[in-house]
């Protein structure tokens, strides 16, 4: 994809959504099920959609949410369902109509105590504790589109296990959901929300104590404290900007916001790499102006709009890969924290192979995964997971007791890692990084992107390895070609070609009318770059062939 003229420079008043028409077409558009952009449709995380594109609306969200009703009475679940929202100039409008339509299903919805944001790991925690001490299980809703562009909405729903559901659970929700509006939403109940905000179903509670007093059983607060690191916090205009604040007195931090601002334009944004606004804490142009600060701080860090991802910025290299934050990352927790040797490594198929290569260094056994945090759920769960991470940016890992932190993605503790890490070691991430890469190999990474209307996704999705008919890949011989991942044999959506040195992966996205390719390198960028190459041409060769 080529590079915007004005990525990483800040928006232009043309560069910004009109919020007062998106919210208006959130009430007024009616959607069209027989066209399949306007379906409900949950991704990789949830349904995701633009309300002046009619995909995300008020009829999604209440076929949704009378759609998870349902399935909870289904399942018996009687316990509380957390609701959270974020930034977006559409969870808002969202928020309210899922209260709405919940309270008048008689689930008691707790939310947090000031009507304000709520991070998607917080819900997770929440729903963990809730479930280890009472027989009456509680599960979780989160409005947010992610790092998504501020037009868009999303919705996603974590069932008892705390994490993302997984596809059998999200396909009932989707099927139904769309049902629903086919009926004219007939069978959706509904309750007027002041009333609704009146019900005693309606609770509220403290999320952010709730969360921040325990962040001490997962990261070593108290050596970031006595170390006196200085830490730098751009939290995007996201859900989390308010826990920050608490997180630095309640551990005698030092820590600076530096940019305090929330506005659902997101017009404080630089421009991301496609000249459009989006919130990629994994993005240096949308981190621009934290990266522009990085000499002030020993370690500066941002957040997504639902906190589920980490940007980390040192003095010594700018904002680093993700990757290779994730690899440096799993490094130290293996060597600092006093795991069983049997608990695992999570990555998924799309991560770099430096991990596999950290993992064989530490003699701990890897689990590579589709793409999707929910395939992590299970073992984050019941500890046979230590770690789980995606390459864009998103992980969890256990407590320091090796007990379950949260089943889902927390931008929280992988950013307060990255301070840890430099208190203890006296090192920041990215030179730590250094270190392995002199000892593993030094990674080129990279990710491109196309645009992919849904039926050249569909075709993608269903490749096989027949699809490869050549035996070599950027000058090396083919040692293995999957559309199952190794960890579970579960379909991976698209395909991965591995050689010696390198491979690529080509699927497309569950969030966005796009496909991606993701390769890597152990030889040098001209080999990665032909890497690339080839995998563009294997893609467009199965466009063809589909006469698309």
């Amino acid at each position: 994809m080529t590079i915007h003229h004005h990525a990483g420079k800040p928006a232009r008043p043309e560069d910004r959504i009109n919020v007062a028409r998106l919210v208006c077409d959130y009430y007024l558009q009616t959607p069209d099920i027989t066209i399949a952009e306007q379906q409900v449709s949950f991704g990789t995380s949830g349904h995701r959609g633009n309300a002046s594109k009619v995909s995300f609306n008020q009829q999604h969200i209440e076929a949704i949410c009378q759609a998870v009703a349902e399935y909870r009475q289904a399942q018996g679940l009687k316990g509380p369902l957390f609701l959270g929202k974020d930034t977006h100039a559409l969870s808002e409008p969202a928020f309210a109509t899922a209260i709405s339509v919940l309270i008048a299903n008689k689930v008691p919805v707790v939310v947090q105590s000031d009507d304000g944001f709520t991070p998607t790991p917080v819900i997770s925690r929440l729903i963990i504790v809730h479930n280890k001490s009472h027989a009456e299980q509680a599960d979780g809703l989160i409005i947010t589109p992610s790092h998504n562009p501020p037009s868009d909405g999303g919705i996603k729903y974590n069932p008892p296990h705390g994490g993302p559901a997984e596809g059998e659970i999200t396909g009932l929700i989707e099927q139904r959901a769309n049902q629903i509006i086919a009926n004219h939403l007939t069978e959706v109940q509904r309750l007027d929300y002041h009333q609704a905000l009146t019900s005693p179903l309606l609770t509220r509670q403290d999320f952010i104590s709730f969360y921040v007093e325990q962040l001490s059983q997962v990261i070593d607060m108290q050596a970031i404290a006595k170390a006196g690191v200085h830490i730098g916090v751009d939290p995007l205009g996201g859900s989390g900007i308010a826990y920050w604040p608490v997180i630095a007195k309640k551990y005698g931090l030092k820590l600076d916001v530096v940019n305090p601002v929330v506005d659902a334009s997101f017009a404080f944004m630089p421009l991301d790499k496609d000249g459009k606004i989006r919130m990629d804490c994994s993005s240096p142009y949308a981190m621009a102006g934290l990266i522009a600060l990085k000499d002030t701080f020993d370690v500066a860090v941002g957040n997504d709009p639902d906190f589920d991802r980490h940007g980390i910025v040192t003095k010594s290299g700018g904002l680093m890969n993700p990757n290779h934050y994730l690899a440096v990352a799993i490094h130290y927790l293996m060597t600092h924290r006093n795991w069983p040797a049997s608990s695992k490594i999570g990555k998924t198929l799309v991560s770099s192979s430096l991990i596999d290569r950290v993992a064989h260094l530490l003699d701990r056994p890897l689990s590579e995964v589709p793409v999707g945090f929910k395939w992590f759920v299970d073992g984050l769960q019941d500890g046979s997971y230590a770690f789980g991470g995606e390459e864009s940016a998103g992980a969890s890992f256990i407590a320091r007791d090796g007990s379950c932190w949260t089943t889902d993605k927390d931008g929280f503790i992988m950013t307060l890692l990255a301070a840890e890490m430099l208190a203890v070691t006296g090192k920041d991430p990215y030179q730590l990084y250094l270190d392995l890469a002199q000892q593993l190999g030094q990674p080129s990474y990279g990710r491109v992107e196309a645009v992919a209307n849904l039926k050249q996704k569909q075709v993608l999705s269903a490749l096989t390895p027949d699809a490869i008919s050549t035996e070599t890949l950027a000058g090396e011989k083919i040692i293995q070609v999957l559309s199952h991942a190794p960890g579970n044999n579960a379909a991976i959506g698209g395909i991965k070609v591995c050689t010696k040195n390198g491979w690529f992966a080509a699927r497309p996205s569950g969030t966005e009318d796009i496909y991606k390719i993701y390769a890597e390198s152990f030889i040098d960028d001209a080999h990665l770059k032909l890497i690339i190459s080839e995998a563009e041409q294997l893609v467009s060769g199965a466009f063809s062939a589909a006469g698309l």
